[in-house]
C-alpha cells in the first residue's frame, strides 16, 4: 500500500486540512460524508455486489437490501460457497458452475475473483457496472489480513478490469461476539451508502474514483451489542503487521497440526489497525498492482547495478 495515495484521497473524502500531517484525518461519521450540495440529484448506480463469505451470507444480503433501499440497481454475483481467505485467486479451473437461484442473484462456484470476472463478462456484458462493492465481510480486513482477503480480492479483480471498487468489512481487531459483528453490519452499510453518495456527488459524470484506485473500508464493532456508532472516519494505510501467526505441530505421521493465533503488535500511526482499534472507520486506498513508490524503484536499480545475466 502506498502512503502517497492517502493524502489526495483523504482530501476527496474528508475535506479537512488535518491531512497535511502524518496523523489520520478524523471526522464525524455523520458529517464527514454528507453529499456535496447539488441542484440535481445524482443518478442511481448500477452496482455489482460480491463477497467471499458466499452469495447467501448475512453481510451480502444486508448489503443488497441497504444499497437497493438507497435507490441503486444492485446485482449479486458472488461465490456459491464460502471462499474466505481466497485472496486474489481466480480462473484456476477450465470450467465453473454458475447458478441463478433468483432474480438479480448469480452464484458462481469459484472465488470472489471468478465471480467478478463472470459478472463483468456475462452479467454486465456490453456495459460495465458503475461500481463493484465487495462485502460486507464478517470480520476485519486490516493489516496482513487484507493481503490474503477474498473480500479485497474481489475488489482487486474489478480494479484490474478498470471498474471502481470498494471492499467493505465489519469487525474489530480482536474477536468480538458473533452477534455483535452481525449487528455492526447495519452501521457499516449506513456508512457505505454515505460514502457512495459522496463519491457520485463529486464525480458528477466522471468515474467514481481515480483510475486504478479502490477503497478498503473497515468498520469497527462498537459497543457490546455492535450497534454503537463509530466515533469518526480516518483516511489510513494498510498496517504492515501480519496479525495472524501460524504454529505447526508435527503429528509424526507426515501430517502437521496447524494452529493460528492472533499476535497483535503496536499499531502503526496512521494505519488501519490504529483507526479500527479506536472505534474509527478506516478507509484505505489500494490498487491492483504490486508497484511501490519511486524511492523503492531507485533502491532496486541500485541493487542490480552492474549485474549481468
Amino acid at each position: 500500500m502506498q502512503r502517497k495515495r492517502v493524502l489526495p484521497l483523504a482530501a476527496l473524502l474528508l475535506c479537512t486540512p488535518a491531512l497535511a500531517g502524518t496523523a489520520p484525518a478524523v471526522a464525524s461519521s455523520h458529517e464527514a460524508l454528507a453529499p456535496a450540495a447539488s441542484t440535481t440529484p445524482p443518478a442511481p448506480l448500477r452496482i455489482l455486489l460480491t463477497n467471499d463469505d458466499g452469495y447467501n451470507a448475512p453481510g451480502i444480503r444486508k448489503a443488497y437490501e441497504r444499497l437497493t433501499a438507497a435507490g441503486h440497481d444492485v446485482t449479486i454475483v458472488a461465490p456459491l460457497t464460502n471462499q474466505t481467505g481466497a485472496g486474489t485467486k481466480m480462473m484456476s479451473a477450465p470450467r465453473i458452475t454458475v447458478k441463478h437461484p433468483e432474480p438479480k442473484v448469480w452464484a458462481v462456484d469459484g472465488t470472489p475473483g471468478d465471480s467478478v470476472a463472470f459478472g463483468l463478462s456475462e452479467v454486465f456484458e456490453g456495459r460495465a457496472p458503475d461500481l463493484v462493492v465487495s462485502g460486507t465481510n464478517y470480520g476485519p480486513n486490516v493489516a496482513g489480513l487484507a493481503t490474503h482477503s477474498g473480500t479485497v480480492g474481489g475488489a482487486v479483480a474489478a480494479l484490474e478490469s478498470g471498474v471502481p471498487a470498494i471492499a467493505l468489512s465489519t469487525g474489530g481487531v480482536s474477536a468480538p461476539d458473533p452477534v455483535a459483528t452481525v449487528n455492526a453490519m447495519g452501521p457499516t452499510l449506513d456508512f457505505a451508502v454515505k460514502l457512495i453518495d459522496r463519491l457520485r456527488a463529486r464525480a458528477k459524470s466522471g468515474p467514481l474514483l481515480p483510475q486504478g484506485v479502490g477503497l478498503n473500508v473497515n468498520h469497527p464493532v462498537v459497543g457490546p451489542d455492535g450497534k454503537g456508532a463509530a466515533v469518526g472516519v480516518a483516511a489510513t494505510f494498510q498496517d504492515p503487521q501480519t496479525i495472524l501467526e501460524p504454529d505447526f505441530t508435527d503429528s509424526g505421521d507426515g501430517t502437521w497440526k496447524v494452529d493460528v493465533t492472533v499476535d497483535l503488535r503496536a499499531a502503526a500511526k496512521g494505519g488501519d489497525v490504529e483507526a479500527v482499534s479506536a472505534d474509527r472507520i478506516a478507509v484505505s486506498p489500494m490498487n491492483a498492482t504490486w508497484n511501490t513508490g519511486p524511492a523503492d524503484h531507485a533502491t532496486a536499480s541500485a541493487l542490480i547495478a552492474g549485474l549481468r545475466p
